[in-house]
């Protein structure tokens, strides 16, 4: 049977057999179903019928969930679904890892079909039981893996609001590249949206706009008409007759100033085709992003844009406003304590200090809206018990409750249009019967700043999404002058934080006790000086972290990897939930006591305190060649030594990370030249790479001082006292040499015969030994060691959990710091001479397995370690295992988590050291005699 028949079959058996009884049929009408769509049954296919769903307060049965799929929820025939959504969305959320794509809400005799990474509340689609052998395209999804198609859906608002923002956009477009004002082709493209909006839900004559701009096309002026409307929409009353009756004062301030244009006829065609749309279906939420995406871009591509979605917006809105909400109304018994809430409701204030478009006030305008309407229920409910207690309502929450700021003027004006819609919306939705127009004047909630140098004004809840900038990257994107105000501003904060951290903490400062925030920051956030600066500080001065995600992709930009942090000024004695990403699963930890500032699940290894012993024998990171003139091919290499032997002295074969653990045996490919620690005449006896460097990088790095040097005097112009850049200055003074040769690892590697090395970023942990007749790229961190011992600790699980909790971050990769992981990493304490032969020994044994597996196979380092990815039987995990517990031993650790194990001896170590005593730092322990015991041949090597 093809689909169509298959389906028909599922429905006269639905029609014949099915009266709709929830508890008695869903199973069986479920199996059918997916007969019906050419499976076997629900089993075959792994789906799973009462699944359970694990919840912060006890476990619900989810009627189907087939993962990565679909997640099915039965109700009895004739149940209305509408009420049954914040139930299934809680299933979605708490289920992961592999949360299914899909929702179903079904009643046997309709299926409403949500995708709610795609949009909350409205399904992307409904279809009835009896439609499906014609209409199956919105449930294409459940068909086999082999008869798979794309599922066609009828209502994704976001496609409608990305089409409708795309349409504006080139009207703006098109008036900027014909000399309209920027400000006047902004603020006239936002009357028309208003008005559009307005339209079709029911605030303007229904088709006034339209037939204006049909008129238009047919000869009429859009300077008068259009421009009289505008007009009509900021005069106070209704208008009574004539050609604009029944147009109501709008206000808003949108209209406060009309900009009157005659449109020609492309903007027209565009502006008509945009009248279209249903702006009824257009999401608020996203056309603000959606818009400014396309109208700043020469070809306009909307549909190609980023976006924050609500549900990631939820992330922040659900923990820090609705859920404390909701815990005040469960908790309130009476109807007195109920219109207190309300009172308190009225009050209730919520600030975003980067708006943006609006997105976050607007999802929390609609969640306070629907915090009222709950409270509203309760208070009906206790009415029906207690007929003699009687309360009039009192106001409702209005858009003068929300503030905001933003650098960006347009982006100032979208939010206001997104609040000013959230009325009529929030209202139809909850048939809430009372005057709509005017709309609130926003014009001094919502105002143009730079956040970081302005008052904030009094908020209950701080939330939002500030700009990302990394470290790296401030000075180039921001300016030198800016970054020099915001250190002055800010000297509080390290000066190596993110852009974003100086949002958390001016957040934390401003927020008065029991006041909470929600921000979404880059996921370096939790590291290193961006979380001293942010997170520390939250945590140390009264700040309780209630429900975070320690990582995950943006919606809001596909590139950036986030962190999201919930927190309240004050205590919480709630369970704290903690979301974790990891190798693309989401898993969530509900039942914490306390979040670290780590935002880590492991344990707050944050507290962990440098150790003397390990800076005096510390780690590195290699040499940093500062310009591609410095690197030679084999070729080349091979032509310096034929002019010249004595070449050789000051050329090094020169490895990096990439080829280490990519490379067949980690082979280097390259060669350096290294003229360190030789002065510029010492270096010129070697005469052609002596040439290569002065003709190649010293211009480049004579500009790059000048350059420097212009923007330092001007800086100093200002304020003679000012901190300046002498970066370039020095790189210009020694022009010769590669910007940073590390000369004191240079020193200790020349005592030895091989080091230590891992990758600076990785995902794996894999560390190797190298001849030191090779150099390192500074993608590696050098550890300047040559014998077994000191690398089975270093290679052990062990170290490898002290990198992940206090490393560093570049997405879903570790980054190894030295002097956050190294310098505070405990080394086992005397251990005896047998326990560290066994650590020895078996990390030989373990590098042997590897360079034998690599030779007869052709892997490499990488190949080799995904391999442990894998399920089934593995040499090199045995080994691994084999590994941690010889080192286990030479710590006298009893068998548990490592970290705490680590966190306890580093406090003791570091206490020991604040006392004068000696401790055991990194490397053999100084009373080992026979060092050459320890130390064997493999390595690296040319």
């Amino acid at each position: 049977m093809d689909k169509k028949e298959k389906l028909a079959s599922f429905v006269h058996w639905f029609q014949t057999y099915c009266i709709g009884d929830e508890k008695g049929e869903a199973q069986i009408f479920l199996d059918r179903l997916f007969q019906g769509f050419g499976h076997n049954g629900i089993l075959d296919i792994g789906g799973k019928t009462e699944f359970r769903v694990h919840k912060k307060k006890g476990t619900s049965f989810a009627d189907l969930v087939w993962k990565p799929v679909v997640l099915i929820e039965m109700k009895k025939r004739g149940q209305d679904l509408s009420k049954h959504y914040e139930q299934v969305e809680s299933y979605w959320i708490n289920l992961v890892p592999d949360r299914p794509k899909y929702v179903i809400l079904c009643n046997f005799d309709e299926f409403w079909i949500f995708d709610l990474n795609r949009q909350l509340y409205e399904p992307i689609d409904k279809v009835k039981t009896v439609d499906l052998p014609g209409k199956w395209g919105p449930l294409a999804f459940l068909f086999p893996e082999e008869e798979a198609e794309p599922p066609v859906f009828n209502n994704d608002l976001v496609e409608v609001t990305a089409s409708a923002a795309d349409k504006v956009a080139g009207i703006y477009i098109s008036l900027v590249e014909r000399g309209i004002k920027k400000q006047d082709a902004q603020r006239f493209s936002l009357q028309c949206v208003l008005s559009m909006f307005a339209e079709d839900i029911g605030l303007l004559p229904k088709y006034m706009f339209k037939r204006l701009v049909d008129e238009c096309l047919a000869g009429q002026s859009s300077y008068d008409l259009l421009g009289d409307l505008f007009i009509r929409m900021n005069q106070p009353g209704k208008i009574p007759h004539g050609k604009y009756q029944g147009v109501d004062y709008f206000n808003g301030g949108l209209f406060s100033k009309i900009v009157h244009i005659e449109l020609n006829k492309k903007e027209l065609e565009l502006l008509n085709s945009a009248c279209n749309e249903d702006w009824s279906k257009v999401k608020p939420a996203i056309f603000g992003a959606l818009f400014e995406d396309s109208m700043d871009k020469s070809a306009r591509h909307a549909f190609g844009a980023h976006y924050t979605s609500e549900v990631d917006i939820m992330k922040i809105v659900r923990p820090s406003i609705v859920n404390p909400w909701m815990k005040l109304i469960k908790e309130a018994n009476t109807i007195k304590e109920l219109y207190d809430l309300l009172e308190k409701l009225r009050m209730f204030k919520v600030f975003d200090p980067s708006c943006g478009s609006g997105n976050f006030l607007y999802v929390a305008y609609i969640q306070l809206k629907k915090i009222e309407k709950e409270i509203y229920n309760k208070i009906n409910k206790l009415r029906k018990k207690n007929k003699n207690e009687t309360y009039s309502e009192i106001s409702f929450i209005t858009a003068k409750q929300f503030y905001g700021v933003d650098v960006s003027e347009f982006a100032v004006e979208l939010a206001k249009v997104t609040l000013m819609i959230a009325k009529k919306i929030a209202f139809d939705e909850f048939q809430i019967n009372e005057k709509i127009l005017p709309l609130d004047n926003l014009d001094e909630n919502i105002f143009c700043a730079d956040a970081l140098f302005t008052e904030w004004p009094e908020a209950d809840v701080i939330i939002g999404n500030p700009p990302y900038q990394s470290k790296n990257k401030m000075q180039q994107e921001l300016g030198i002058e800016y970054l020099a105000r915001l250190r002055t501003e800010y000297s509080r904060i390290p000066g190596l934080a993110d852009y974003c951290v100086y949002w958390f903490r001016k957040t934390h400062e401003v927020l008065k006790p029991g006041g909470r925030a929600g921000l979404v920051g880059t996921n370096t956030i939790r590291e290193n000086n961006s979380r001293v600066g942010g997170l520390d500080y939250i945590v140390q001065n009264g700040g309780t972290i209630t429900e975070a995600v320690s990582n995950q992709p943006w919606s809001g930009d596909a590139v950036v990897h986030v962190s999201i942090v919930n927190w309240v000024k004050g205590m919480d004695d709630g369970k704290k939930t903690l979301f974790i990403e990891s190798n693309g699963k989401m898993e969530i930890i509900d039942d914490l006591e306390y979040i670290p500032s780590t935002l880590s699940k492991d344990f707050d290894v944050s507290k962990a305190k440098k150790l003397v012993k390990n800076q005096q024998n510390k780690s590195y990171q290699g040499q940093t060649h500062g310009h591609e003139s410095f690197l030679l091919t084999l070729d080349k290499y091979q032509e310096l030594l034929e002019l010249n032997a004595k070449n050789k002295e000051i050329l090094y074969p020169f490895l990096n990370a990439n080829e280490l653990l990519g490379n067949q045996l980690g082979k280097p490919t390259r060669y350096v030249i290294d003229f360190y620690p030789r002065s510029i005449i010492e270096s010129q006896k070697f005469k052609e790479p002596f040439n290569i460097i002065k003709q190649n990088v010293l211009p480049k790095r004579e500009e790059s001082y000048q350059e420097e040097q212009e923007r330092n005097n001007q800086i100093l112009k200002k304020d003679p006292s000012a901190s300046v850049n002498r970066h370039h200055q020095n790189f210009y003074n020694s022009w010769w040499q590669l910007s940073y040769p590390r000369g004191e690892l240079l020193r200790k590697l020349s005592e030895l015969s091989r080091y230590i090395v891992c990758s600076q970023v990785t995902k794996r942990p894999i560390f190797e030994f190298v001849s030191t007749e090779i150099r390192p790229n500074a993608s590696l961190i050098v550890f300047p060691f040559e014998d077994d011992y000191s690398y089975g600790i270093l290679q052990s699980s062990y170290h490898w959990s002290w990198f992940k909790a206090k490393c560093s971050t570049l997405k879903d990769d570790y980054r190894y710091t030295t002097t956050t992981v190294f310098d505070t990493f405990a080394w086992p304490q005397f251990p005896t001479e047998d326990e560290i032969l066994e650590v020895a020994k078996i990390s030989k044994k373990l590098r042997e397995f590897r360079w034998k597996m690599m030779k007869d196979n052709g892997l490499t380092l990488r190949d080799l370690y995904r391999s442990l990815e894998m399920p089934g039987k593995n040499e090199l995990r045995n080994l691994h295992l084999k590994l941690d517990d010889a080192v286990r031993k030479a710590y006298k650790f009893e068998k548990g988590d490592p970290l705490i194990n680590l966190l306890d001896l580093n406090k003791i170590l570091s206490e020991k050291e604040s006392k004068g005593e000696d401790i055991t730092g990194p490397g053999l322990p100084s009373y080992i005699d026979n060092v050459k015991n320890f130390i064997s041949a493999d390595s690296v090597t040319m």
